[in-house]
């Protein structure tokens, strides 16, 4: 991105987004409430619009997404499996048949997130943490080449959290690129190398080390510090 601002129709909402994220790497989008995050990741899948600047990605990038909040019924009757699958739907068409292939690479994404046996149990039955795995393998199971994530860890206990981010991990040394929005410090520091932290404009992008400084993060949340509740002290940031 270079110099983008995004808009909601004629409403301009963020400003000055300078950055870029590269294979097997991660970033982490950081900020308050209402800072950008959530449209800077709508900008990337083309729901908002970039309205100055210049958002450019390789012809040949494929993007998986996993959104804030849960886009299914959990009362719907429909499984861990057929949730995967429908990170094919592009490729399988109306009426969704797998063929042999596609049917490995379901396999092969609830394997990669630890749910294989799991993968005929009904969404809705699954913890929410399985579920947010289960989310992840639907996004995987296309082989993006760059997922992103919305506030991927609330809410999951510690477990779940270690899992997740095992995945992530592994995922990029595929060379699979990650966007993740956080309020977590500690998963930030755990899996980005980069950070770009929000206000409603950019107030610092680059190396997570960089960008984390107590300075920033001021300047970014009003005098308001989050470390407390993310269990993080600024030292194992950066002193800044």
């Amino acid at each position: 991105m270079k110099n983008c601002s995004l808009a909601y129709g004629y409403k301009t909402v963020v400003t000055g987004i300078n950055g870029s994220v590269e294979p097997g790497e991660a970033l982490a989008l950081i900020g308050p409430n209402g800072s950008g995050k959530t449209t800077f990741l709508q900008a990337i899948i083309g729901i908002v619009r970039v309205s100055h600047g210049e958002l450019s990605m390789p012809k040949a990038l494929s993007i998986g997404y996993v959104p804030q909040q849960v886009d299914l019924d959990l009362t719907f009757p429909i499984t861990a499996r057929q949730v995967v699958a429908m990170g094919l739907s592009r490729k399988t068409g109306f009426l969704g048949l797998l063929k042999k292939d596609q049917k490995q690479a379901v396999e092969d994404a609830l394997n990669h997130v630890g749910l294989l046996n799991r993968a005929d149990v009904r969404f809705g039955d699954l913890s929410g943490g399985q579920r947010q795995r289960i989310l992840l393998a639907r996004a995987i199971v296309a082989r993006p080449t760059l997922i992103l994530l919305d506030e991927p860890f609330n809410g999951l206990d510690e477990p779940n959290r270690r899992e997740l981010l095992n995945i992530m991990k592994a995922a990029k040394q595929e060379g699979i690129a990650f966007v993740v929005s956080t309020h977590d410090l500690v998963i930030a520091d755990a899996i980005c190398e980069k950070a770009l932290l929000l206000a409603g404009h950019q107030v610092a992008f680059g190396p997570l080390k960089e960008v984390m400084t107590k300075e920033n993060i001021t300047n970014a949340y009003g005098g308001s510090i989050p470390a407390a509740s993310a269990g993080l002290t600024f030292s194992e940031i950066a002193e800044g």
